[in-house]
C-alpha cells in the first residue's frame, strides 16, 4: 500500500496532503459522508487519505472522497510495535492537516503520537490541537450537527447531508419482483436491548404481506438465526441475512417501498438513499444524537421509541409503516 504524499511521484508531491480519521461504526460512517464531501470540496486539489477500519475500507475506496485509504489495525495498548509503526507512517506521509472525525480517546492519542515537536494542523477535540471544536454542547448534538460545528471551526462552512448517490450495485441475483419492504431486525450482539423482538418482526411481516408488500429481512452473517426465526413466523418472506454487501443494501433500499428496523448501521445506509424508514429506538440509545437522516428533499425518517422495545406494539409500527406506503 502506498504511504502517502511523500511517496507520490505526481503533482501531489508539491501539493496539500490531508488525512481524515473515521474508524466506525457503520452508522457513524454514513453520517460522515456529508463531512467527507465537504472536506473533498474544500481541499479540491489535495491528496486526501482516509484512515479507517478494514470493515469500511473497500466501501471508502469506491467513493469520490479519497485518493487513498489506510486500514487502522487498532493495535492494543501493549502492542508497542504497532503504535510505533503507525507513528512512523503518519510522520512519513507529510500530512499538512488532519480531520479527526472519530474524536475518540484512540484517535486523540494519534495526535500525541505525532509529537513532540511540530504537528500537522488538527481538527478535533484533543487538547492543544490547532483547530479545536469549541462548542461546549457538542456531546448533546446529533452527529451531523456536531460535525458541522467541528468543520466550521476548521474553516469549512458548507457541509451537505449524508449522500450515497455515488454507490453502485445491483440486486438482480436476489430475484425480487414488485413491491417489497426491508426489515432490519438485528444490531450489535452486545446490545440486545436495542432490538425489537423477533416475534414482532414476524407479525409485522405477515401484515405487510397481507397488504401486498413482500417482506425482505436483511442483516449480517451473525444474524442468520434471527432471520430464519422471522422467516418462520412471517409469510412470503425473503431472508437475505448474511448475503448483502453495503452497496447491495443501498441498491435494495432504492427499490424498496419502505424499511423498518432497529437503531443499527444498515438503517443509516437505507435512510440515506431516501427510502422512507421507520426506526425503532429503545432507551439504550438517543435518536436526538444518532438517528438516521434522509437526504435533502426526501421523505422523513419516522422514529418510534420505548425504553423497553418489548412494549412497542405491532399495531403502532404497522400504522407508521402503512402511512408511509
Amino acid at each position: 500500500m502506498s504511504g502517502g504524499c511523500r511517496q507520490k511521484t505526481s503533482a501531489a508531491d508539491q501539493g496539500e496532503c490531508v488525512l481524515v480519521i473515521r474508524l466506525g461504526a457503520l452508522g457513524d460512517f454514513v453520517l460522515s459522508t456529508g463531512p467527507f464531501a465537504a472536506i473533498r470540496r474544500h481541499h479540491a486539489g489535495a491528496h486526501i487519505t482516509l484512515l479507517t477500519t478494514a470493515t469500511f475500507a473497500d466501501f471508502a475506496r469506491v467513493s469520490p472522497f479519497f485518493d487513498e485509504v489506510w486500514i487502522d489495525t487498532r493495535a492494543p495498548l501493549w502492542q508497542i510495535g504497532g503504535w510505533l509503526g503507525l507513528r512512523k507512517r503518519l510522520h512519513g506521509a507529510g500530512f499538512s492537516r488532519i480531520y479527526d472525525l472519530q474524536t475518540s480517546d484512540r484517535s486523540g492519542f494519534y495526535y500525541r503520537l505525532l509529537g513532540p515537536g511540530r504537528r500537522p494542523q488538527w481538527s478535533g477535540i484533543v487538547r492543544g490541537c490547532s483547530h479545536p471544536h469549541r462548542d461546549p454542547e457538542r456531546d448533546n448534538l446529533h452527529t451531523i450537527e456536531r460535525q458541522i460545528g467541528q468543520l466550521a471551526d476548521a474553516g469549512i462552512a458548507d457541509v451537505p447531508p449524508p449522500d450515497l448517490s455515488w454507490v453502485t450495485g445491483g440486486i438482480g441475483r436476489f430475484g425480487l419482483d414488485g413491491n417489497y419492504a426491508l426489515l432490519v431486525p438485528g444490531g450489535a450482539a452486545h446490545r440486545l436491548a436495542k432490538r425489537w423482538p423477533a416475534s414482532c418482526y414476524g407479525a409485522l411481516a405477515r401484515r405487510l404481506a397481507g397488504q401486498g408488500v413482500a417482506p425482505v429481512v436483511i442483516g449480517g452473517p451473525g444474524e442468520a438465526e434471527l432471520g430464519a426465526e422471522i422467516a418462520g413466523i412471517g409469510e412470503g418472506m425473503h431472508d437475505l441475512t448474511g448475503q448483502t454487501s453495503f452497496a447491495e443494501i443501498v441498491a435494495l433500499a432504492r427499490g424498496a417501498s419502505l424499511a423498518v428496523g432497529n437503531d443499527t448501521g444498515p438503517m443509516h445506509l437505507i435512510a440515506s438513499t431516501g427510502c422512507v424508514s421507520v426506526v425503532l429506538f429503545s432507551g439504550a440509545s438517543d435518536p436526538a444524537l444518532t438517528a438516521p437522516r434522509a437526504p435533502e428533499g426526501a421523505d422523513e425518517v419516522v422514529v418510534l421509541r420505548r425504553d423497553d422495545l418489548g412494549a412497542l406494539g405491532v399495531d403502532e409500527v404497522e400504522r407508521a409503516a402503512i402511512t408511509l406506503l
